[in-house]
């Protein structure tokens, strides 16, 4: 019997749950519920599933977030394969990349498909759903999850359920169908047949291959020249770049499901398992509020807040205090660089914002103030012309590159720890208290060589401040950039 593989897409940006969810730290690297992040809460989804070998996770994520996500399965002592898209081109061949890396020796497991950035409240119901996909999976079916509707949303796709296949509740996909206009999801509710598209698959890699080969052999094409051109970097499976710059952007309902719900006989049989396990997308922050807790006046509050006669109110503080009088139906979300005020029925609009961050070519679309690095991270708490002030944190045993500045000088206080610095040719140690001089032009690097985090002030001087102005001469964790 072949494993159960969990196979978690990790490649989207969530851009209207900004000003938290950035481009490039997107919202299933972020704790919006609990302490897990919607990526590790979609991986413990599968711990405790009985009755079934279980393989390691597959994730499949931007070259951007690798050393995040690494981090991340690192505190929750899992052991996974992090696999490397060079460029998005959607879950088709996301997916496909996966189904590849899986069949790797021969093997053939299930493949459980899962996007990192839902949200499934109620585990139990979700992997007994699971038990029963793998006996439909074993047949050669291709099966999907249907959540169970409950209102007429508009922002969903719907799957229509057709001709039942034997095993309770369970039966044929019959079509696809894009996001409707309110009256017709109103329609599809009333009709009781209909689902919302969860996003959810589960097949053997093997049925996933066929498929697309059939569907789509130019994508089948394009990543088997990647996968095959692919090399293993430390923790991470990087395929070919070039390969896969070539790979049509697609995604999986697109490219495959809405052939097999036409009943296509060249492709394998579709199946739809009703599902009723608290989900949701988290696509966008009127969605976060309706399924987090709140208190006797709807009110969802995180952080430093301070409420008087308010209701139905999403605040979420993270540096300052957040004090709302007399407001209703509102969302109210602070960060240290960014402060978003919208009315809970316009929430789906936020991604206008980032468009506009963007077309001026600001930064707060892009990054937070708070920047993680494989090393560690930095925050950029002050800046003024030809000056900027950074709180370094470098991990234990954990190296910076061996670099250099063309248009800025350093000036390094180390607050606690011990910091070895590297300094043209000498290399020598800096502990609490003291600090160090880096000047312009000069190769340096900075590395933690205790046991505890080195913390550190940076206050950078010059003509630019770019982090573009980074010439690499050495990184351990292989980067050309950033």
């Amino acid at each position: 019997m072949q494993p159960l593989i969990p196979v978690v897409l990790s490649g989207g940006s969530g851009t209207r749950l900004w000003p938290l969810s950035r481009e490039k730290y997107p919202k299933q690297l972020l704790p919006l519920i609990g302490e897990d992040s919607l990526l590790q809460s979609t991986v413990r989804r599968m711990e405790g599933l009985t009755g079934v070998e279980l393989g390691s996770p597959l994730i499949v994520c931007n070259e951007e977030y690798r050393f995040v996500i690494a981090e991340q399965l690192r505190l929750m002592e899992t052991e996974g394969t992090i696999l490397l898209e060079p460029v998005g081109r959607n879950t088709a061949p996301a997916l496909t990349l996966a189904a590849l890396a899986a069949m790797r020796g021969g093997d053939d497991p299930v493949l459980l498909v899962m996007p990192a950035d839902h949200l499934i409240l109620d585990i139990s119901g979700f992997q007994a759903a699971v038990r029963k996909g793998i006996t439909l999976a074993n047949e050669g079916m291709v099966v999907t999850f249907g959540i169970k509707p409950d209102s007429p949303e508009t922002s969903y796709g719907y799957i229509q359920s057709g001709e039942p296949l034997g095993q309770d509740g369970v039966n044929r996909i019959a079509r696809f169908v894009e996001k409707p206009d309110l009256a017709t999801a109103q329609a599809y509710l009333d009709a009781g047949s209909y689902f919302w598209n969860s996003g959810l698959f589960m097949l053997h890699a093997s049925v996933w291959i066929s498929a697309i080969g059939c569907c789509r052999a130019d994508i089948l094409a394009a990543c088997r020249a990647a996968w095959d051109r692919g090399v293993v970097d430390g923790d991470f499976l990087r395929v070919s770049k070039e390969a896969f710059m070539q790979c049509p952007s697609d995604s999986i309902d697109y490219a495959v499901m809405e052939r097999i719900a036409v009943g296509d006989d060249s492709l394998p049989m579709g199946a739809v398992i009703p599902l009723s396990a608290g989900w949701s997308d988290v696509g966008a922050w009127d969605s976060l509020w309706q399924v987090l807790p709140k208190d006797h006046h709807g009110n969802v509050s995180q952080g430093d807040v301070l409420l008087d006669d308010c209701h139905n109110m999403l605040i979420m503080a993270e540096h300052r205090l957040v004090a709302c009088v007399g407001v209703e139906d509102m969302v109210v979300v602070e960060t240290a660089d960014a402060i978003l005020v919208a009315h809970m029925n316009k929430t789906q609009h936020v991604k206008k914002i980032v468009d506009s961050l963007k077309r001026q070519g600001r930064p707060e679309g892009e990054l937070h103030r708070k920047v993680f690095r494989p090393w560690g991270w930095y925050d950029a708490v002050d800046a003024g012309k030809r000056f900027q002030v950074k709180r370094i944190v470098v991990k234990p045993g954990a190296a910076l590159s061996l670099q250099m500045h063309h248009h800025r000088a350093e000036h390094w206080i180390v607050v606690s720890g011990t910091a070895q610095v590297t300094r043209g040719d000498a290399s020598y140690l800096v502990s609490e208290n003291e600090s160090t001089f880096i000047p312009l032009g000069t190769r340096h690097r900075l590395e933690n060589p205790g046991c505890v985090p080195l913390e550190m002030i940076e206050v950078q001087s010059g003509s630019y401040l770019g982090e573009d102005d980074i010439v690499r001469f050495e990184d351990v964790y292989g980067r050309q950039e950033g």
